[in-house]
């Protein structure tokens, strides 16, 4: 079954690009022009969501510098322990919303000090696959079609996160308390 999966793996994206090329050829379509129309386009969007990607950025910076999750993280560690949270996973469930990259990085030092097989580091993954980058989501997706009124979008992303946390947490207490 392994083989198989992997044969897939290595022949699927071939497979679907020469499809791709061979409909646009029978189907008679200018199929590089078109292809550089679209690369045109998605630079104009890249270039459209700049300040927004710029504004999340030097947001999750400044949080992480000047030392404000960590003391939070210190602040709560009490109420933490009583649901079973360990404090080190608190940084990852506040940046979470704002940055992929910021959290993996976060992930990355909670599996380092704490190991592979850690109750940390096993809530800390449920936690990155069950939760979204809410904030780069809306600034980059929001930004791109310029939408600047985002009103409830904002509140039910936070809330799915909030959700997507609690379920992580519940299903560590179940599988791995």
């Amino acid at each position: 079954m392994t083989k198989i999966l992997n044969l897939i793996s290595l022949w699927i994206l071939p497979v679907i690009i020469l499809t791709v090329l061979t409909c646009g050829i029978i189907k008679k379509v200018p199929v590089y022009e078109e292809f550089t129309k679209g690369a045109k386009g998605g630079f104009q969007v890249a270039v459209k969501i700049i300040p927004y990607l710029v504004a999340v950025i030097v947001a999750i910076s400044m949080l992480r510098a000047s030392g404000a999750i960590e003391l939070l993280a210190q602040l709560l560690a009490p109420v933490l322990a009583k649901f079973n949270i360990p404090a080190d996973t608190l940084p990852l469930m506040i940046v979470r919303s704002l940055s992929g990259s910021g959290a993996l990085g976060i992930f990355s030092d909670i599996a380092n000090n704490g190991g592979a097989d850690a109750y940390s580091t096993k809530l800390a993954a449920i936690m990155l696959g069950s939760s979204e980058t809410t904030f780069y989501v809306l600034a980059v997706y929001f930004g791109a079609v310029g939408i600047s009124k985002l009103r409830y979008a904002v509140w039910v992303g936070l809330l799915a996160d909030f959700i997507g946390i609690v379920a992580a947490v519940s299903v560590c207490n179940l599988m791995f308390a």
